[in-house]
């Protein structure tokens, strides 16, 4: 199965175009959608996911007309947003099995397998008489995960599921996503570049609700391979790089910045060439020197 978005253009109420022609083919697997905050990935997302509509274009999941055709989505779709709201008291078996019920798992005796089966499939079964909402945030972003699971969908969505989430958490929930994306189209949404390189065959870039690159994170590598340069200079050069050189990112390191610079050559002795990273490949799109 192929999700394919087809010009979509979406503008608000207050003038912000939030999606300019975007064109994507998802396929099955894992798909990164990166981002800075405010790129218009969560409006993709939103509209994938038939919560709100676009200005024009299209969508399609296999032969289903995602804008036209929304009850057959919504049956094979789970969805995390970014925050998700719970009952302060209900306990993660309980709700779950409401969510089921909800989703149309109708039969008791089947509903209570497969929320059961889920449960120990993110690894939430031994907590599932506590409440949710007394769970830590990579727990919560687990039990996002099970609710997704329910229906047994072929369409996945998870908007900005890592973030707050400390290594150990982000780990597990890198291996959950990798298992779910297996079998099924997994969006994965997200400003955080590690998340794409680790988890996903496939990824678009985008800003300004425009697609600046899709394919590969390897095609991405390839754009700049041999072409990104590095040095550490003083806090007051920064400026000074900045108008010289097309300076793609600058972090500190021992208390003074070390600035990546795109560039065919050297731009002068003083820099030595850089571990290609899809970091510098992002940067390299949002700041428009490729």
């Amino acid at each position: 199965m192929e999700l394919i978005i087809d010009s979509i253009n979406k503008t608000y109420g207050n003038g912000v175009q939030a999606l300019s022609n975007v064109s994507l083919r998802i396929p099955t697997g894992m798909y990164g959608l990166l981002g800075p905050n405010g790129a218009g990935k969560s409006t993709l997302m939103r509209t994938i996911a038939t919560l709100q509509e676009p200005d024009s274009g299209s969508i399609t999941l296999g032969e289903i007309d995602v804008l036209k055709q929304k009850d057959k989505v919504r049956r094979m779709l789970g969805y995390l947003p970014q925050e998700f709201g719970v009952y302060p008291k209900t306990s993660a078996y309980d709700l779950l099995n409401y969510l089921a019920l909800l989703k149309g798992i109708h039969h008791p005796r089947n509903r209570k397998e497969i929320v059961t089966a889920i449960l120990r499939k993110v690894n939430l079964y031994d907590l599932r008489r506590k409440a949710v909402s007394s769970f830590s945030g990579g727990m919560r972003q687990r039990f996002g995960i099970a609710q997704c699971l329910l229906g047994d969908p072929r369409l996945i969505i998870v908007d900005e599921p890592t973030a707050g989430l400390d290594p150990g958490e982000r780990n597990r929930f890198y291996n959950l996503l990798s298992e779910i994306g297996e079998q099924v189209i997994v969006i994965l949404s997200t400003h955080i570049v590690q998340d794409v390189r680790e988890l996903c065959n496939n990824m678009a870039i985008i800003n300004n609700g425009r697609v600046l690159f899709a394919g590969t994170p390897d095609e991405g590598l390839y754009l700049i391979r041999d072409k990104v340069w590095e040095k550490q200079v003083d806090k007051s050069e920064l400026e000074q790089c900045r108008q010289r050189y097309k300076v793609l990112s600058n972090k500190l390191v021992g208390g003074r910045p070390l600035i990546h610079v795109y560039s065919d050559t050297a731009p002068d002795p003083s820099f030595r060439s850089a571990e290609n990273t899809l970091e510098d490949v992002f940067f390299a799109k949002i700041n428009e020197v490729l």
